[in-house]
């Protein structure tokens, strides 16, 4: 028995390090890209190679916060931490996406400026260095793919990356329309379209961010819902000062004041919130329950009460 309990324990220990490593790889690629980028945007004059580097380098500050968002949220809660360290990656979800809604607004700024005086580009440069962050991204998404769709911060890596994949590609098409038909106001044009999905991708988890980080009730979780469910249970005469919020992607909690119709025993009382709990993690995936029995008691009686 003990013997197969550290081994699963090892087994999930190794999943998280990967989690880590697999990060670390694509960190490291993609400061490689960006460098490259920067310079071979300098020199061919390319904004598209530029703003495809800005996008590489706000990838690398992403991936950072996401790698250190990853370790700080395995560490143990503490007496001074009593969560840990579980939204870390909720802030770091939140700082990637408006870092990468001013990033877009900046380039968009130039575009515009480059598409009223079109300057000509080096293309030859534009299209191996574009070829190079198709390469580099397209391991780098396949590489945390897994790990992106049951975790936000994961998640906002990855599309960071893929956006990456994306822009390369686009900044390919364009390098070859230069190089062939001197099409060269394609380059401010890409750049424009780069950054408008940026600002697309990066509202929305700014508002799932958002909304986590201010407690607000998750989407999914009717309050209604939840307190006629709790009221159905016998000898439960009402239920107020409800809070439900979600800790990080992982957790909800709920806290409620439950009244009752007569004055139960403790042992009583924790028969039915057994049921409660049962209840409420069937129906709406609630993990966490704090529940203040009352009896008789004067206190305001409403579902929501704002202290």
């Amino acid at each position: 028995m003990g013997h197969s309990h550290s081994h699963t324990h090892s087994h999930t220990h190794n999943h998280k390090d990967l989690k880590g490593r697999n990060l670390f790889i694509t960190i490291f690629l993609n400061i490689i890209i960006t460098l490259a980028q920067v310079i071979g945007g300098i020199i061919s004059g390319s904004l598209s190679l530029l703003s495809d580097a800005l996008h590489n380098f706000s990838d690398v500050l992403s991936l950072v916060i996401s790698y250190i968002a990853t370790k700080l949220s395995k560490r143990k809660a503490s007496v001074n931490k009593t969560f840990g360290y579980k939204r870390a990656e909720i802030i770091a979800a939140f700082v990637n996406s408006s870092t990468l809604i001013i990033v877009s607004i900046i380039l968009v700024k130039e575009a515009i400026e480059r598409f009223v005086n079109p300057v000509e580009i080096e293309s030859n440069l534009v299209i191996w260095l574009s070829l190079l962050g198709i390469i580099a991204n397209g391991f780098s998404v396949l590489l945390i793919k897994k790990d992106a769709k049951v975790n936000m911060n994961m998640k906002s890596a990855y599309l960071h990356l893929f956006t990456d994949m994306m822009a390369s590609v686009a900044v390919l098409i364009g390098g070859l329309l230069m190089k062939f038909y001197a099409l060269y106001w394609v380059d401010p044009v890409l750049t424009i379209l780069i950054a408008i999905y940026l600002v697309y991708m990066g509202y929305d988890l700014l508002k799932t961010s958002t909304r986590v980080l201010m407690l607000f009730t998750p989407n999914t979780i009717e309050i209604q819902q939840i307190v006629a469910t709790i009221t159905k249970i016998q000898s439960i005469k009402n239920v107020h000062h409800v809070h439900v919020w979600q800790l990080n992607e992982n957790e909800v909690h709920l806290e409620a004041h439950i009244d009752f119709d007569e004055d139960i025993n403790l042992s009583e009382f924790d028969k039915i919130l057994e049921k409660i709990e049962e209840e409420v993690y069937h129906k709406f995936g609630i993990s966490h329950l704090n529940i203040q029995p009352e009896y008789g008691k004067c206190d305001s009686k409403k579902v929501i009460v704002q202290d």
